[in-house]
């Protein structure tokens, strides 16, 4: 097949506009074309008043090789590369090892899923609870600030990525088509076709519980086993080799293949594997605060006259801006008609994070506006940046009253450094609920200098963007992992054989689609390793 990419069309085009350029570009007729498929869509918003459809399409044509003969120096039209995943290797008859995926996330959900139809009956070890009943005690958190500090936003089957905007895009390199093998999983286990083609896919909350629950089940068919509540509390290691871990409840599980699909907010963990030697660096990451606007007017000022079209969507937005104090201030996990909650998973800390259904229709868009920092800001060893992110979440829950509730500003407040007295027209999302204070003192002073200079210099991106009335809610500290667990070219810790560090946790993904795609590397390196410790 022929991939045709930057296909430019109006956003009204009729039915037939895509066939006409495909035979346009490709200069054939209507009887030469077999049929084709759209690959990707996204759109050109620069021009509000004329917003264009950007299409890449997959076309099958009677004369496919001619062409790719005579286009042979386009960059527009080159060959469809294979999107089928080809496993890397099939678990021998005599297996005597299964491996363990520590972590039923993203990444151990696809780690565990690509072993499983290798042929190779993964354990799976989650510390939270499944994903229905640990929607319960989210929810439950939110509404009756209950705590359950193994069942959470960031514990519990689906990891961190079940309560966000379930965004399946990423910008990591992909050469081989592993984002193709996490879409086509996706939708087999009931995601809606069209994340297959829209350039910016999403899911949402609810649609990911339904998903996971069916993907868990495929693993559980093919011979893997799930166990939840199932808390890794020890690790052990002879001559530099993993051979087993203990859990919480005392069992112990043998094994010399053992994948680290744990989230970025498993502090108790990345304690342990460090009280146990294996080498783990500092590594920057970001905190600031979550900003809230009404969505209409993000839509209005990204999308002007074209506000509200289906096919666009609610707006979403990037925006980023380097500092005169030498940082970088960016906005992060932008959620489209979303809400703000509350990502705590340690008592008496208040932690922000955003989500948003598949359907974003919320009132608020809210997105994080993050400083970057590094360990410089954090001295002290490895595990530093835990303690700063504590520290942080520690004080914001002070500020909020001490009950969960999340300390809020509205913009013109903080931009002036004045206490508001009241709320103006953006309602606040957050639960269980927000204190109006002064966050002057919820960061490090280069931090709040930074954030202060970087909304208006947004302003002038996104119109609107520095509106009095929009509002400020703290504290975003898990960004991403503090800490980095380091990896050979085999995908396993440098000085602990067998142990194959991923995902988030370990410092090598940054949301739900790129942590997937790291799953499937890790099962893949794993699967060889076996093969070969079998012969």
């Amino acid at each position: 097949m022929i991939r045709l990419s930057n296909i430019q069309l109006p956003l009204d085009h009729n039915d037939t506009a895509i066939e006409q350029a495909i035979l346009s570009t490709l200069g054939i007729t209507a009887d030469q074309l077999v049929r084709f498929s759209i690959f990707r869509r996204g759109y050109d918003a620069r021009k509000k008043a004329s917003i264009l459809l950007i299409y890449t399409l997959d076309v099958e044509t009677r004369i496919d090789q001619a062409l790719l003969t005579q286009f042979a120096d386009h960059q527009q039209i080159k060959e469809t590369p294979d999107l089928n995943y080809h496993p890397v290797a099939q678990a021998p008859a005599t297996l005597t090892e299964r491996p363990i995926v520590i972590g039923f996330g993203p990444c151990g959900l696809l780690a565990g899923l690509v072993l499983a139809q290798m042929g190779y009956k993964p354990i799976i070890l989650e510390r939270g609870k499944e994903v229905r009943e640990r929607t319960k005690d989210t929810f439950g958190f939110w509404r009756k600030k209950i705590l359950n500090t193994e069942s959470n936003v960031q514990f519990g089957e689906g990891g961190a990525g079940t309560f966000s905007d379930g965004k399946l895009y990423s910008q990591v390199k992909d050469p081989k088509q592993y984002s193709r093998k996490v879409l086509n999983e996706f939708v087999a286990a009931g995601a809606p076709d069209e994340i297959l083609y829209v350039s910016k896919p999403h899911i949402g909350t609810f649609k990911l519980v339904a998903m996971v629950e069916k993907m868990r089940s495929q693993i559980i068919e093919l011979g893997g086993e799930i166990r939840f509540s199932a808390r890794v509390d020890d690790i052990h290691i002879e001559d530099n080799q993993i051979t087993g871990v203990t859990l919480a409840d005392g069992e112990r599980l043998n094994a010399k293949h053992i994948a680290l699909a744990i989230g970025h907010s498993a502090r108790d963990t990345f304690e342990m594997l460090h009280e146990k030697g294996v080498y783990i660096e500092a590594k920057p990451f970001s905190v600031g605060f979550r900003i809230e606007h009404e969505q209409s007017a993000i839509d209005k000022a990204r999308f002007g006259p074209n506000a509200g079209n289906e096919i666009l969507g609610a707006a979403d937005y990037k925006l980023v801006h380097h500092c005169k104090n030498g940082r970088s201030v960016y906005s992060f996990c932008m959620c489209p008609g979303g809400t703000v909650v509350a990502a705590t998973s340690e008592e008496k800390r208040v932690v922000t994070n955003g989500m948003s259904q598949y359907s974003r229709n919320e009132r608020n868009a809210n997105s994080a506006v993050v400083v970057g920092i590094d360990p410089s800001d954090y001295p002290g060893g490895p595990l530093a940046g835990i303690e700063f992110q504590r520290k942080l979440e520690s004080h914001a829950f002070v500020m909020g009253g001490s009950n969960y509730d999340a300390p809020a500003q509205t913009v013109g407040a903080f931009l002036k450094n004045q206490t508001p007295e009241e709320l103006g027209t953006v309602e606040p999302s957050f639960k269980p609920g927000i204190k109006l204070t002064n966050l002057a003192d919820a960061l490090p002073d280069f931090c709040i200098e930074a954030i202060r200079e970087a909304i208006p210099a947004f302003n002038k991106k996104i119109n609107g963007f520095a509106f009095e009335d929009a509002l400020l809610t703290g504290v975003e500290t898990r960004t991403s992992a503090p800490i980095n667990i380091k990896r050979d070219d085999s995908f396993q810790s440098i000085n602990t054989k067998g142990l194959y560090p991923a995902g988030e946790g370990a410092g090598y993904a940054g949301g739900i689609m790129s942590a997937a795609i790291d799953g499937i590397k890790i099962a893949e390196a794993m699967a060889l390793s076996i093969n070969q410790a079998e012969k």
